[in-house]
Formats: C-alpha cells, structure tokens, sequence
C-alpha cells in the first residue's frame, strides 16, 4: 500500500491512514477481499505508533469497509452498491463544501466556482468518458 503520511499538516496520523484506505477503496485500488497490509508493517514503515494504525484499521472495520478475519488479518469488504455510492458521496461532499467555503471567503461568485469546476473536470475525466460538447 502506498502511503505517505505528513506529520506536519495538523491532520492526525490515523485520519490520514483512514482518509487514504477509504479514497483507495472508493476509487476502487483496493477490490474487495483484498487484504490489507499489517498493522506493525505498516506502523513500521510509516514510522508511527502501531495503536495508531490498529485504530484507524478499527474505525474502518466499524464503518464497513473493512472486515476482519480472525487470525488472517484485515481484507477489504464486499460494499453493496448503495454503500458504495453512498461513501463516494459524502467523500465528494466533504471536498466540495470546502471549496465552496473558500470561495465565499475569496470573493468568487458560485458561477464562476461552477464553471472552474466544469472545467477542471473535463480536464481531468478519463478521455473514454470525455462527452462531446
């Protein structure tokens, strides 16, 4: 799993390590079944504390996302579809309602915020899904 955390961001450690599994998950890196890498190998090489990880590893468990499998070790969960769209969403939700904060504090009307994001979206959506326009 690749995984870089920032000490220095002011987010704490098992929220980066949550915020990434499920942004792995979501986007569909990890599939279902797969199984995660263990909580001291991966305390180990990020250099961090092993409750930190096993924290953030039960957090997802508690969520869904993960489920344990006693004695074999961490594997990622079947999602049914609505969990799945749903999670997506509010992910979604989290990052938009940031930049529409931001927004409002830099002075930028909600048109010219939308056709931004129009356009950073066409930029970046995979060319096989790209619609004429």
């Amino acid at each position: 799993m690749l995984l870089e955390i920032d000490h220095h961001c002011g987010i704490p450690i098992y929220r980066q390590v949550i915020d990434h599994v499920r942004g792995q998950v979501m986007a569909g890196r990890f599939a279902a079944g797969q199984q995660l890498e263990p909580v001291r190998e991966l305390a180990g090489r990020l250099k961090v504390n092993p409750m930190t990880i096993s924290k953030a590893y039960s957090l997802l468990e508690a969520e869904g996302l993960l489920e344990r499998r006693r004695g074999v070790g961490l594997f990622v969960a079947a999602l049914t579809d609505p969990d799945y769209k749903q999670t997506r969403i509010e992910m979604l939700k989290a990052v938009v309602e940031k930049a529409a904060i931001t927004s409002i504090e830099l002075g930028v009307s909600s048109e010219e915020a939308t056709t931004l994001f129009q356009k950073l979206y066409r930029q970046h959506e995979p060319k096989q899904v790209r619609r004429k326009t």
